[in-house]
């Protein structure tokens, strides 16, 4: 077992759980998309989805936890990650960032990352951590996005959730060992496509719920 955490204390090791957890954030993504998307059939198919949601009990605090431990240990690899890089390299390269086929996910991913955590803490609190003997899901996101200022902070960072997608995709599918000339076009491709139907499903929400429902 000496072998398996001295491999998880590497880079390697580091590189792996990141990818395995950001799989597993990216999997939760595409669920809640689809759960979210309820809400274009109307209030009472989103209500209803929620209601089934809720009845599976202990099922859901089993996910929740199981969330919680993925965002621990992805943020605390991904901080390990970048302060080690920094520590080797303490004098930045004189060249373009865009060099060696850089975009701005790959230069902006800790940063990103850090935004993303800030957004779903707010995010949080304002839809999950809520008294639902007061008021439903779909009453506190009608209150939430009836405020302008929240809805340019959500649609920011949902942005900036697209950003991170568009590399962190096809970069846990290198990891994994996938970094093949013939495969990874497509793969690249793919993290594209699933970073713009997230962007799009989720930062209309607040337009539509605002000026259409």
């Amino acid at each position: 077992m000496n072998w398996f955490f001295n491999m998880l204390r590497s880079s390697i090791g580091k590189k792996l759980l990141m990818a395995l957890t950001g799989l597993g954030f990216c999997l939760f993504l595409l669920i809640h998309l689809i759960g979210n998307l309820t809400l274009y059939g109307g209030k009472g198919l989103f209500l209803s989805y929620v209601e089934h949601l809720h009845a599976l009990g202990p099922l859901i605090r089993i996910a929740e936890l199981g969330l919680l431990a993925f965002a621990a240990i992805h943020v605390s690899s991904g901080l390990i990650l970048f302060w080690q890089n920094l520590q080797a390299r303490p004098v930045r390269y004189q060249v373009s960032k865009n060099a060696g086929g850089r975009t701005i996910g790959s230069a902006t991913m800790p940063y990103t990352g850090v935004l993303i955590l800030i957004f779903v803490v707010i995010h949080l609190l304002n839809f999950h951590f809520i008294d639902h003997s007061r008021q439903t899901v779909f009453q506190a996101i009608d209150a939430t996005f009836s405020m302008l200022p929240y809805v340019i902070f959500y649609t920011f960072a949902v942005i900036i959730v697209a950003i991170h997608i568009s590399h962190g995709f096809w970069s846990l599918f290198q990891t994994f060992g996938a970094n093949h000339p013939k495969y990874m076009p497509a793969i690249k491709g793919m993290g594209v496509i699933f970073s713009l139907l997230a962007a799009a499903g989720f930062g209309f929400i607040p337009v539509y719920v605002s000026f259409i429902m």
